[in-house]
């Protein structure tokens, strides 16, 4: 029995049609309409590790963020990493041009994630605490993707890589935090209706750390793109808290993106199906490197 059939039995489905949702890269997904025509959604994760990091932050965000509601949950078994059963938004993700309006309110959005303080009860879980250790943290993971990296970029692009992390890490300002950050803060993960934003998903990769990194891939994804956004996104976001000075973060986050996305699809194998994507981080790095 596959897996996909293996967690339907477990949830006990009656399903009339399933489609696959496309986009999804660290996690299995489904669309499922049901024979009652209930829309559900199955998500089977891509390790015990993000499957109970985003069961704890779904339960954690409910009634602070509009987040999927965990309808139901199977812990998987020596074959399957786990599923759960998710409602569905009313929203699409981001996939055209983002305007001021719809910049703000993810601007808002983002602020109200950042506004929530972790309790006792959220530390020593499946949400691990990175604050402490930020920036330790954050040159583990870049010394780490870099051994992938190197198989892929010119060894003296890879040398000015190491130099121009270590110069700029060291010009960071004190973190912010500690605070929930996304990890993954994108287009994709943005649910949007009539140009607000409707939903926010995709938890799995969510840590206890410091907000400058969370603007990272809506610098990536918005507001290099659409002239504006920013602008409109930092009004939005400051009208729920303060916000840091984001031209002191962005040069930096902006550096280990590029270059840690280029060691992510090395080590996925998927260095072919997103070439599009290798390329414009390869590109985003050159230009950093000689800028």
């Amino acid at each position: 029995m596959d897996t996909l059939k293996r967690v339907i039995n477990a949830f006990k489905l009656d399903v009339l049609e399933i489609e696959n949702v496309p986009e999804s890269f660290s996690s299995t997904v489904y669309n499922v309409k049901l024979r009652d025509h209930r829309l559900v959604y199955i998500k089977i994760p891509y390790s015990k590790v993000k499957r109970d990091r985003e069961l704890q932050v779904l339960k954690r965000l409910d009634g602070h963020l509009p987040v999927p509601k965990v309808l139901d949950y199977w812990e998987g078994d020596e074959e399957v990493t786990g599923a759960f059963l998710l409602s569905v938004i009313d929203g699409v993700p981001i996939s055209e041009k983002v305007d001021s309006a719809l910049a703000f309110d993810i601007g808002v959005h983002h602020a109200k994630l950042h506004s929530i303080v972790p309790e006792e009860s959220d530390y020593g879980r499946a949400v691990s605490n990175e604050y402490d250790r930020w920036t330790e943290f954050i040159k583990q993971q870049f010394y780490s993707f870099a051994e992938d990296v190197k198989k892929v970029i010119e060894r003296n692009l890879f040398e000015q890589s190491l130099t121009h992390f270590h110069d700029l890490q060291q010009l960071l300002p004190p973190p912010e935090g500690p605070r929930f950050i996304h990890m993954d803060f994108r287009s994709g993960n943005i649910l949007v209706n009539d140009n607000r934003v409707a939903g926010i998903i995709d938890f799995e990769s969510v840590r206890i750390g410091a907000t400058e990194i969370d603007f990272t891939k809506i610098n990536r994804d918005i507001f290099r793109k659409y002239p504006g956004t920013m602008e409109a996104f930092v009004e939005g976001y400051r009208s729920i808290r303060p916000l840091i000075d984001l031209q002191n973060v962005l040069p930096f986050y902006t550096f280990i993106d590029a270059f840690n996305s280029i060691g992510w699809c090395k080590r996925r194998g998927m260095m072919e199906k997103n070439r599009a994507f290798v390329e414009q981080n390869y590109n985003d790095l050159k230009r950093i490197l000689r800028s």
